[in-house]
């Protein structure tokens, strides 16, 4: 029995090794890697992976089909027909020649172009072909051959001469293109200014953390040097409890660094990389830049200047204003007289088996005799055609006006106020982006001035720290003083650090600025469109 249960014991534990070898390999979580990137690698990264800018990438190729679509309308288009046509009628003079009925027989064949101009004309071409047969005696020609070459033009020579509804269309999808390269721009220099901020945040929490570890070490080195005083007797047991109380805090405070900088690493993650990689979640990024301090030259006149000339949300504006002059140039034509210059013409040609008929036994209600005159092929009635053989002209003018006030005269009276209400708008928006940009300088300056004054606290804060422990070793102070230098140390090294990271962010700040809106979005004035405008609004 003995034997049963050791052997049984050994089979279970190969199994069981067997189980882990197999089972626990396949259950292991991949090392997370470690990707070190400077500032610029995470730039680069950001304008090939990040997916705000693959979105806009598109705008500007579907700008391109809206123009060619709007286009479209000036494409000709070809008409084209085959009809067969039997018709059987009863006499009704008479001519029929003692006939109980008369049967006709056509077949008919069509083809044409037509097309809109860009002059906000448009034509018409044609080419019809038919034959004729039927039991009538007095046809005289049967079979007959017909063919017509036909050509109608008008010219619209007021109204929509100079502009029409589709070429206003096709102008302001131009502008709508001009306009989402300025979107791309926008929204690339956002992500790269958001990417760059990120990065500078990642950094501070790297930072503030090793800050948080050096407070920690004093913590425990002076927790270690009090349990030694408390071992050769110059140091009651009860006074290391504030030695242990400050580890524990400080340790509480490399936790909280800890997270800050795996928040800090996703808001970055979230706008380099694009989140179909496999080690998106895991990767672990590390700035290898640590956040310099460089003087800069600030000029907030000249940054107001040089806003105002290529700030992408003015660009917008500006945009928008031109496509309300496209509209309200539409809706200007619009109030001219309808006066249009109408051209057609028409060439036509006959031919088949001409035929005479004998009359007089028609009216005696006989048969009557008829006899082959001639032949008239189809390539004749094509040179009758072609020849302008039997030309037709028509040559006129149309004119319409209306009557009283037009729908057009009220919209141009609308368009042009909410014109001169985006002019105001647009003026605002100038002075709301020059007091953002002297906003954003005087950022800069503050914070240079902060770094300054923080790197000089932190200075004496080390000094104040090393006094505090010579006083302590010598028995002059309590590691309660200790304690609080500690403190303001480690709060005087997170505000320097805080100072530089804010003093970076803010020079990215100041050179966006310059060129987009920080908090994202257009001018917000919209163009008018013709006959329902939308009131535009200003974004800050």
């Amino acid at each position: 029995m003995r034997k049963f249960i050791r052997r049984s014991g050994i089979a279970l534990s190969v199994v069981l090794a067997w189980s882990v070898s197999v089972f626990g390999q396949a259950g292991q979580v991949p090392a997370a890697t470690t990707r070190r990137l400077t500032v610029d690698d995470a730039v680069k990264l950001a304008l090939e992976q990040n997916l705000g800018i693959r979105i806009e990438r598109l705008n500007p190729e579907i700008s391109d089909v809206a123009i060619a679509q709007s286009k479209g309308a000036w494409v000709p288009s070809l008409i084209t027909s085959l009809n067969r046509t039997s018709t059987a009628t009863a006499p009704t003079n008479p001519f029929a020649g003692g006939l109980n009925k008369i049967t006709d027989s056509r077949l008919e064949t069509s083809f044409g172009v037509q097309q809109l101009l860009p002059t906000g004309g448009d034509y018409t071409l044609t080419w019809n072909s038919s034959r004729i047969s039927t039991s009538n005696f007095f046809q005289t020609y049967n079979p007959q051959l017909l063919s017509t070459l036909g050509v109608n033009f008008s010219q619209p020579l007021l109204r929509n001469f100079k502009t029409d509804s589709t070429r206003q269309q096709v102008d302001i999808n131009r502008k709508v293109r001009e306009n989402t390269d300025t979107t791309l721009l926008q929204t690339t220099a956002q992500v790269v200014r958001n990417v760059r901020n990120a990065y500078w945040d990642l950094s501070f929490a790297y930072n503030n953390l090793n800050a948080q570890r050096q407070s920690l070490d004093l913590a425990k080195r002076l927790l270690a040097d009090n349990e030694k005083r408390v071992q050769i007797g110059t140091m009651a047991p009860i006074d290391i409890v504030e030695a242990q109380a400050e580890v524990a805090r400080n340790d509480e405070s490399v936790i909280v660094a800890e997270a800050a900088i795996k928040s800090a690493e996703d808001r970055l993650r979230a706008l380099i990389f694009d989140p179909s990689i496999p080690d998106f979640w895991t990767m672990t990024i590390e700035p290898s830049d640590t956040a310099p301090f460089q003087e800069h030259a600030i000029d907030p006149d000249a940054a107001v200047r040089r806003a105002l000339d290529v700030r992408t949300d003015i660009r917008q504006a500006k945009n928008g204003l031109e496509q309300n002059d496209i509209s309200i140039r539409y809706l200007r034509n619009q109030m001219m007289p309808d006066v249009n210059a109408n051209v057609v013409y028409r060439g036509t040609g006959t031919g088949g088996s001409r035929y005479q008929t004998d009359i007089g036994a028609a009216l005696a209600g006989q048969p009557p005799s008829r006899s082959l005159v001639s032949e008239r092929g189809y390539d004749t009635v094509i040179g009758d055609v072609f020849g302008a053989a039997f030309p037709t002209w028509t040559v006129g003018v149309e004119v319409g006006y209306p009557i009283g006030r037009s729908q057009q005269e009220a919209g141009l009276a609308r368009a042009r106020l909410q014109y001169g209400q985006a002019q105001t708008q647009l003026r605002n928006l100038e002075l709301n982006v020059a007091t953002q940009v002297r906003e954003a300088a005087r950022t800069v300056q503050t914070n240079q001035k902060r770094v300054d004054s923080t790197r000089v606290a932190r200075e004496l804060a080390e000094r104040r720290l090393e006094a505090a422990e010579k006083k302590f070793s010598a028995g002059i102070e309590t590691s309660f003083f200790v304690f609080q230098a500690q403190r303001d140390l480690a709060q005087a090294r997170t505000s320097e650090v805080r100072a530089i990271s804010d003093y970076n962010k803010s020079v990215v700040d100041f050179e966006a600025v310059q060129e987009v809106p920080l908090g994202g979005g257009g001018s917000g004035i919209t163009a008018v469109a013709a006959g329902a405008s939308v009131i535009p609004g200003v974004s800050r």
